[in-house]
């Protein structure tokens, strides 16, 4: 189905639903399944690594698997080295890293390193793809902030598929800054990573993905974190931390306490300026937050996603909007240990890393409608955009339809200067590669596109409603050198280029 056709379905749904629903408006037509919290939150094991000639080099096989997503249930998933999601691979600053990628799936994958700063060749996007039975081994030099990024696959038209079965990890990456600053930093401990997903299972507890014209892609009614519908987390300090990921492929989550405030103490490129005191924190599907939580000696809170407010979207009752339920059990211990409130000083990177607006010599406009961006659809084969490399640019990034929206540029974090003309909430005062779009509302983007040209492969910006992005909701943004004759147009060059497959 069209995004157009998609698009006019759901809204035919929700005028039907509303004609026939003479008790007026429901309050939810994708409601979520309360579980008891029984099982214990598993955290994805730290990645192996080893060291060769200065390069940090991981292992990572994507495969099938069984995970009980729900208690004694198995469901047929994917994940990379086991069944369900796979290991946090950490690095530091300054640090060559290789990841060795093996496709032991019968279908094409990619990884892409969501939110790392990267030459084109290593992003992982469609033209890196990885042919069942290959290996594919990109390497880079990490040199960005402290932050808690992610991998998945990216293949054009089947994203969304391949991260709802399971496909998906973090990538932790540490600095001066992260590592003299008073946060939990005892991995799994009181730092700990929780994936939120949600999930549509059938009578025999397997993944459903149907595409009915529902807006903006599937809304599960059972919500895992870390694979787990009712997972609890045993809490032995005063204050844990918790990176949370969006992980769903459509439904956006407003992430808090019932009973407490929660210190943000980053986004999804790093460390902010200062600790925001929030109730809760909106992320769509890409973002991340980490988040300080206060406990108590034998207390017991649950981390809820409260209904989220999805801006002027037509119909939020239909979009996830009016949904509200517990995602995650927090249990302290009797005694606990005693936690810093948290604080840390700049890096000393920071003046390097900093975007100063002065600085930007290109405006770019880009209207996201349906499954368009600037009125067209993904076409691997052409280049959308042309930046030279060192340059910093703003974007101005408006989403024109009552429907929810999101939007995130590969390699490079950004920061949101403006909505409407207005400073932006706290919350998107970081640094950023992913932002949800309220409809009809102007977000002013500022990044630097520094280190990496190249004038065949390009990077890709998109919505990160995966069905959106995988319907043709994408572009291609070149990043060359100055001089180069590369223009925006049909690419030759690009359609004939291999896309670095890998070895078997």
């Amino acid at each position: 189905m069209t995004g157009r056709r998609a698009t006019a379905a759901a809204l035919a749904a929700v005028v039907a639903l509303l004609a026939a629903g003479c008790g007026g408006i429901p309050g939810s037509v994708t409601s979520v399944d309360e579980p008891g919290f029984t099982r214990e939150l598993p955290v994805p094991p730290l990645a192996e690594s080893r060291v060769v000639d200065g390069v940090r080099t991981f292992r990572l096989t994507a495969q099938e698997g069984t995970t009980e997503l729900l208690p004694g249930v198995e469901t047929r998933t994917q994940g990379y080295d086991g069944a369900y999601l796979g290991p946090t691979l950490r690095a530091e600053r300054g640090e060559k890293v290789s990841v060795e990628v093996t496709n032991a799936l019968d279908e094409t994958t990619t990884v892409h390193w969501h939110g790392m700063h990267l030459p084109a060749a290593m992003d992982g996007g469609p033209h890196q793809p990885v042919e069942p039975g290959a290996t594919w081994r990109p390497t880079w030099a990490i040199d960005q902030p402290a932050a808690t990024l992610w991998y998945h696959p990216h293949p054009h038209g089947e994203t969304e598929a391949q991260v709802y079965r399971g496909l998906a990890g973090l990538f932790l990456l540490d600095d001066d800054a992260s590592r003299a600053a008073d946060l939990p930093r005892e991995y799994g401990v009181d730092d700990v990573p929780v994936v939120v997903q949600d999930k549509v299972l059938d009578d025999d507890g397997q993944l459903v993905l149907d595409h009915d014209g529902g807006e903006p892609g599937a809304l599960g009614g059972t919500v895992v974190t870390n694979g787990v519908a009712g997972a609890y987390q045993r809490v032995t300090t005063e204050r844990v931390r918790l990176r949370l990921v969006n992980g769903s492929t459509a439904r956006t989550y407003a992430l808090g306490f019932g009973d407490r405030d929660l210190d943000l103490v980053a986004t999804d490129g790093g460390l902010l300026d200062a600790p925001v005191r929030l109730d809760r924190v909106r992320l769509a599907p890409g973002e991340r937050a980490e988040v300080v939580v206060v406990m108590k000696p034998g207390e017991t809170t649950r981390l809820r996603s409260f209904e989220a407010d999805l801006g002027g979207v037509a119909v939020p009752f239909a979009m996830g909007g009016n949904d509200a339920f517990d995602v995650l059990e927090l249990r302290a211990a009797d005694r606990l240990a005693p936690s810093p409130a948290p604080a840390w000083e700049p890096s000393e990177h920071a003046a390097g890393d900093a975007l100063h607006e002065g600085d930007a010599t290109v405006t770019r406009t880009f209207d996201l409608a349906e499954r368009t961006i600037n009125g067209e659809t993904m076409d691997t084969g052409r280049i959308d955009e042309v930046a030279v490399v060192g340059t910093t640019e703003v974007w101005e990034v408006r989403n024109t339809v009552p429907m929810p929206h999101s939007f995130h540029v590969h390699d490079v974090q950004f920061r949101v200067l403006t909505v409407d003309g207005e400073a932006p909430p706290p919350e998107l005062a970081g640094r950023k590669d992913t932002v949800y779009l309220e409809p009809r509302r102007t977000y002013r983007l500022l990044m630097r596109f520094d280190d990496y040209a190249d004038d065949v492969r390009p990077y890709m910006y998109h919505c990160h409603m995966l069905l959106h992005e995988d319907e043709g909701m994408m572009g291609q943004l070149l990043v060359v050198e100055p001089g180069s004759t590369a223009r925006p147009g049909p690419s030759e060059r690009l359609a004939g280029h291999d896309g670095g497959h890998g070895h078997g």
